[in-house]
């Protein structure tokens, strides 16, 4: 067995692996379990390393600077990349993963602190791997991780192309821990892999899809197919797996996506059998790939909205209770009272019942009344550091929840068409393009133009331009200096008014500031 020898500069055994690390002139992935302890590791790395040069300055403003506004986090990260270290979690942008990803494979960045999601497929030249802490919170507390997910993470060290063997180091806190962490995962065996077929979700899915696209259409044929997967083979018994498919069949007649029927013409001999067929709303759902037990409970949301005046935060709390959207925002103990105050502003607007307050799925309602109130917050044209602040959630996941509620709020759309809900069509639209942009309402006309953002639009209608005909309006060197020559002239050009840049001004007219002057600003 290699062994190797790692001087203890510090109390802290994971920071001297990643000090020892950058001194050998190797690299290091540092798996922490939580998003806080990732960035607490970076900073004490970068705290005790001296290390910087006129690339890792330049890397740091490029990460510094992937928001319109740079927020606290983006602060702390640029700090620790100065010196050729990074932390690497969902909360960051898609642009500060992939600068930290790229210049960390030009061996740039020394170190990446990270949680287990930089250990999905990313293949990177870390010569170690160190394991901080092999446990994490979830429903029941904190619990060993399974020995898959510490062989993924140990997997990512010494990869064949950068290097000819790695280290993977657990670190243990005392002599008891080192002996129960080495028959755990050293020693251990893998855990068995389960089908995903056996989650409901993903059948309800599946049976949809299968018979939407016509690839199975009659009792029969669907029993056969999931007779032949690597779920039947796991489960064994045959008639219990039928059962079970039999009622997602029952299921989603039961909500309208799919029609049965007996065949014309059944063989001398032969069992009579049942025919299936995606009906129009079915082979929507299909086609957007949502669960169907999501599309029925939008269906039943829409159809109490119809015809009634109804909140944008109505709309919000729909999509907040579906699945898709989980993990949603946890209400923190402190937070209780606060967000029950809220509650009770619109609990007589809500399109999904509250449940009881002693019914276990409780949590989960409140949860996702926090969640509502963080896209509330983001229409309200809050910034990303507010709701760092106020939510707890980071630009990363931020943005994954904005796309997930836009395809939400599509399906939403999707669904009001086929059921000729015209009336919610245009309010569904509406909160669509709030939730895209994070607008209020009053800014949604001047979204229609290019290059014209949450920020630009504020600074439109902040000085009166607010709509196409007042762009159409407005004097070119006023909307010089609001968006600048280039968005000028482009969005001027939207509207009909074409303008020779060459042209146009670069000096100050009376009472107004030079183009180089305001650029300056």
């Amino acid at each position: 067995m290699h062994r190797t020898k790692i001087s203890s500069k510090t109390d802290n055994p994971a920071l001297n692996i990643a000090l020892d690390t950058i001194k050998i002139g190797k690299q290091a992935l540092v798996f922490a379990n939580t998003k806080r302890s990732a960035e607490k590791a970076a900073e004490d790395v970068s705290k005790k390393v001296k290390t910087e040069s006129k690339e890792l300055v330049e890397l740091s403003e490029k990460v510094l600077h992937s928001l319109t506004r740079a927020t606290k986090q983006c602060e702390r990260l640029s700090r620790c990349i100065q010196r050729g270290i990074a932390f690497h979690h969902a909360g960051l942008t898609a642009k500060q993963k992939e600068l930290i990803e790229d210049n960390f494979r030009k061996g740039l960045i020394k170190v990446i602190c990270c949680t287990p999601t930089l250990a999905m497929g990313i293949d990177l030249p870390a010569f170690r791997t160190i394991l901080k802490d092999l446990r994490r919170y979830g429903h029941r507390g904190l619990s060993y991780i399974p020995v898959l997910e510490y062989l993924q993470m140990a997997g990512r060290a010494g990869r064949p192309k950068f290097d000819k063997y790695g280290e993977a180091i657990i670190v243990a806190g005392t002599e008891t821990d080192k002996k129960k962490l080495k028959e755990m995962y050293i020693d251990g065996e893998p855990e068995d892999i389960y089908s995903k077929l056996a989650v409901e979700p993903v059948l309800r899915t599946y049976v949809l899809s299968l018979i939407a696209s016509n690839f199975v259409n009659t009792k029969k044929e669907i029993f056969d197919f999931f007779s032949k997967t690597f779920w039947a083979f796991q489960f064994a018994d045959t008639y219990e797996l039928h059962q079970i498919v039999e009622k997602m069949l029952q299921l989603l007649e039961g909500w309208g996506f799919l029609k049965s029927s007996k065949e014309d013409f059944v063989s001398a001999g032969e069992v009579e059998d049942e025919k299936y067929r995606a009906t129009l709303l079915g082979k929507r759902v299909a086609e957007l790939y949502i669960d169907p037990l999501t599309a029925h409970d939008f269906i039943e949301c829409l159809r109490k909205a119809l015809n009634k005046k109804v909140p944008v935060f109505s709309f919000l709390h729909m999509i907040s209770s579906s699945l898709e959207l989980r993990p949603l925002l946890r209400v923190k103990v402190k937070e209780y009272d606060k967000i029950q105050e809220e509650l009770v502003k619109y609990d007589t607007s809500l399109l999904v019942k509250e449940p009881n307050l002693y019914d276990p799925a409780y949590e989960d309602f409140l949860n996702s009344i926090k969640t509502a109130l963080f896209f509330n917050e983001w229409i309200g044209e809050k910034d990303e550091e507010y709701l760092l602040e106020n939510f707890d959630i980071r630009p990363g996941e931020i943005r994954v929840k904005l796309n997930i509620a836009d395809w939400l709020l599509y399906t939403s759309e999707e669904l009001a068409r086929i059921l000729k809900m015209q009336p919610l069509l245009k309010e569904l639209i509406k909160v669509r393009i709030r939730v895209k942009n994070g607008v209020k309402e009053e800014l949604i006309p001047l979204l229609k133009l290019q290059q014209i953002g949450r920020a630009r639009a504020r600074r439109l209608h902040f000085n009166k331009i607010r709509t196409i005909g007042d762009v159409r309006d407005a004097d070119l060197m006023k909307l010089v200096q609001i968006l600048g020559k280039s968005v000028a002239l482009n969005v001027k050009k939207q509207v009909g008014q074409d303008f020779d840049r060459a042209k146009v001004p670069s000096g100050k007219r009376k009472g107004q500031l030079s183009l180089e002057k305001y650029n300056e600003k």
